[in-house]
């Protein structure tokens, strides 16, 4: 194991995450990651419950879970546009996937005990983007701070 670190420190080139295929799975991550950075700031419990959601959304262990989540940075930081990373996610799920994106992201953005102005207007965006309408919208976003 002091090799595999040694080497790392030395080369650490070699160890970078690929951008991963911009697919819905990927998307839905890089939406949470966006979620949590709005406020300019991305802490650790917001890292903690995006690696929770993506483990529990896609059945990995918390490894595969944290890997996921650092594929998902790289597409969120590769992605400027929020339309577009909430756009891949729209055309590719149901409507009860989408309204548990929506959830997933007030999560992720109460997750810090703090909502910012940034956030909301963030998610509100969103949720426009993957036709959620208002009044449903409400719900989940009171049901995430239950």
């Amino acid at each position: 194991m002091l090799e595999r670190l040694a080497a790392f420190f030395n080369n650490p080139e070699e160890y970078k995450t690929e951008l991963p295929d911009a697919d819905a799975p990927h998307a839905m991550g890089a939406l949470l990651v966006r979620a949590a950075k709005a406020d300019d700031a991305y802490l650790f419990e917001e890292i903690a419950i995006i690696d929770k959601i993506l483990g529990q959304r896609h059945g990995l262990n918390p490894i595969d879970a944290a890997k996921m989540r650092a594929e998902c940075e790289l597409l969120e930081k590769d992605i400027p546009e929020t339309q577009e990373i909430a756009a891949i996610v729209n055309h590719a799920i149901s409507t009860a996937e989408k309204e548990a994106t929506l959830l997933a992201l007030w999560r992720v953005v109460y997750a810090d005990g703090v909502k910012h102005d940034q956030e909301d207007r963030l998610l509100h965006h969103i949720e426009r983007v993957l036709g959620i309408k208002p009044n449903r919208a409400k719900e989940l976003q009171q049901k995430a701070t239950a």
